[in-house]
């Protein structure tokens, strides 16, 4: 497998964990138990922290990048399409 198919991977892997990781990331004044300010929206987040969402999303990625690079290259995982199923496609 090239670098760039890796990176290409990694960075899908990323975006995937993205939205798996947001919703652990952002709690409402409520839910810490404060006022919300004046012009602020019920359900925006407390406290915004980017860098600690993007170190998750990134930590993420890299742990399902490197088991998906660890079945391809040990082969834990083959697919095996026959012939006669490969000449049926239209």
């Amino acid at each position: 497998m090239r670098w760039f198919s890796i990176l290409a991977i990694f960075f899908l892997f990323w975006f995937i964990s993205l939205f798996a990781v947001l919703p652990f990331s952002a709690g409402t004044a409520e839910e810490a138990g404060e006022k919300p300010e004046i012009g602020h929206a019920e359900s925006a987040p407390h406290v915004f922290r980017p860098w600690s969402i993007v170190i998750r999303t990134t930590i993420a990625a890299v742990i399902l990048t490197a088991g998906f690079y660890g079945i391809y290259r040990t082969g834990v995982l083959n697919v095996d399409i026959p012939d006669s199923a490969v000449s049926r496609i239209p």
